[in-house]
């Protein structure tokens, strides 16, 4: 994954994209919250059944 900046940034165009992906996903699951960047990426886990390195990498190539 980018760095958090270079993430908080386009995290917007970037959450529409997962949303689009995976249809499952709600606003809570993709809300990304100053400080609880870790709680966002175990809820996405969670859902999608992915780990930490792939969602990493799934979002870094969107």
């Amino acid at each position: 994954m980018n760095n958090l900046t270079e993430l908080k940034g386009h995290w917007n165009e970037t959450k529409g994209k997962l949303k689009q992906k995976f249809a499952s996903l709600t606003d809570d699951d993709v809300l990304l919250v100053e400080g609880k960047q870790d709680e966002m990426l175990g809820r996405l886990q969670t859902k999608l059944g992915k780990t930490k390195d792939e969602l990493h990498k799934l979002i870094s190539e969107l």
